[in-house]
């Protein structure tokens, strides 16, 4: 039996997770449920509502995705006017029940935490709190948080709740519901996006304007790095208690991690991926008769790149949209059997044809080598590999699952070291200006681009502690 999250999916990004709150709607936990299936892309391994009722919190919590985790009469059960949910991909801890989101605690009447990012600073915290007598239930940095709040002084939730903001560093959207308040907070860099948006009077905050339009919501403005939003009977108010700093917004929500259809940092995912694939073209033009994308992610950047140079738009590779986790290999091994199973070539669309293949990243470089195999087995004459971002040269440590640095082909391999490896005929990366060329020239200084240049916006104040993703240990098969 093939795991194919252990095989070809060790060789792509995934983001972290997906987050969402509504307060002041009769129906909160179905709006949440449906708000978390539009945020599905952002977290596959669990997912969980918790709403607020008469003074006290209802929770459901499964692993899976968020069809086969909830049902109509678990969303029946979880009443109230209030509710927050959470996707879940692994950022820190293993992929256990007890470290799915949101976590709930019998503090002050009830607690509930939901989190998009990861912190620098989790473990210090969590040692320098074990030292005073907290108990952890789980080993995720997420509940470090909870922990600072109850530690703190302060006589009200928001009170209490930005004391325990003010300790912590790294990336965060978080979530809070207790019976009577929702709190929507953004770290001061604003690394992970978190927006603001209305059903009538219904407050809702989501990781993607994506999670507002499936129920119906007005996107009304991002939550803006730093800020505090607190909402409750009395209405909402908004503070922003930390000072400032350079905003530095992950720029790989643009190039691979949101959905197309969102507007992330006040920009159409789908048109910034287009202007990536037009100057693509500008930068690394290459003879050829058709260009195609590997699907889904490389779609609008090799349409872009086919506007700007004239050629063909095709569909040379085509995506099974109905991959489980693990299938029954047979006895005799297929060659490249996990990335087959996601993706064909087309013979009669490649056959004879120079082909400009467009891709988002390259990490590993092993799927890349096993899509340049497979184009020329369809009959493609010359592959040229394009991909719309800068070599990755960087892990994150903000909540984006990469490997170790050692890990990443272009951390220690030239261009052309990367092109004999994936055996393309050529390959062009974009540039580091060039990732900025949706902006037209104004300002490039607020995004973090850690994974393609080493600057890290937040500094990681133990590396050797701080939580890094380790899913790309084995090679891919």
């Amino acid at each position: 039996m093939i795991d194919l999250d252990e095989a070809a999916e060790r060789d792509r990004f995934h983001d972290e997770c997906g987050v969402v709150g509504i307060y002041g709607h009769e129906e909160a936990s179905n709006l949440a449920y449906l708000s978390l299936y539009a945020l599905q892309h952002r977290g596959q391994e669990s997912a969980g509502i918790v709403s607020a009722k008469d003074n006290f919190l209802i929770s459901h919590r499964g692993l899976g995705l968020v069809a086969d985790v909830f049902n109509e009469d678990i969303i029946r059960k979880l009443e109230g006017t209030a509710a927050i949910g959470h996707n879940r991909y692994s950022t820190s801890g293993q992929t256990l029940l007890k470290n799915t989101q949101p976590f709930v605690v019998e503090y002050g009447g009830g607690l509930a935490v939901a989190h998009n990012g990861n912190l620098v600073n989790a473990q210090i915290l969590r040692e320098r709190l074990e030292e005073s007598g907290s108990i952890f239930q789980s080993n995720v940095d997420s509940e470090v948080i909870i922990h600072l709040i109850a530690s703190s002084k302060g006589k009200r939730t928001i009170e209490r709740v930005i004391d325990a903001l003010s300790e912590i560093r790294g990336a965060y959207s978080l979530v809070f519901l207790t019976p009577n308040e929702l709190v929507a907070a953004r770290d001061p860099h604003g690394l992970r996006p978190l927006v603001l948006g209305r059903i009538k009077e219904a407050v809702v905050v989501g990781s993607e304007t994506c999670a507002l339009d499936l129920i119906g919501a007005t996107y009304e403005r991002e939550i803006e790095p730093g800020e505090v939003l607190h909402v409750s009977s009395e209405g909402i108010h908004s503070y922003r208690p930390f000072p400032a700093v350079a905003r530095t917004s992950c720029i790989f929500e643009y190039v691979y991690f949101a959905r197309p259809d969102s507007r992330v940092y006040g920009r159409n995912v789908y048109e910034v991926r287009k202007e990536l694939g037009r100057q693509l073209a500008r930068e690394h033009p290459a003879p050829a008769d058709i260009v195609i994308p590997v699907p889904d992610s490389g779609l609008p950047a090799a349409l872009g790149y086919a506007e700007q140079a004239g050629l063909p738009f095709e569909m040379g590779l085509v995506r099974n949209h109905y991959v489980g986790r693990t299938f029954i290999e047979p006895r005799d091994a297929i060659r490249h059997f996990g990335v087959k199973v996601k993706l064909n070539a087309q013979a009669e669309v490649l056959s004879g044809r120079r082909v400009i293949v467009v891709d988002d990243s390259i990490v590993r470089g092993t799927t890349s080598r096993k899509i340049v195999q497979m184009l020329r087995a369809a009959g493609a004459r010359e592959v040229h590999m394009r991909i719309s971002s800068p070599p990755t040269i960087g892990s994150c440590f903000y909540g984006i699952d990469t490997p170790t640095t050692e890990e990443l082909i272009a951390s220690s391999h030239s261009v052309e070291e990367i092109r004999r490896f994936i055996t393309a005929d050529s390959l062009g990366f974009l540039s580091e200006r060039g990732l900025y060329a949706f902006l037209k020239g104004r300002d490039q200084n607020g995004f973090c681009a850690a994974c393609f240049t080493g600057r890290y916006p937040v500094p990681v104040e133990d590396q050797g502690r701080t939580h890094q993703l380790v899913l790309f240990e084995a090679e891919d098969r």
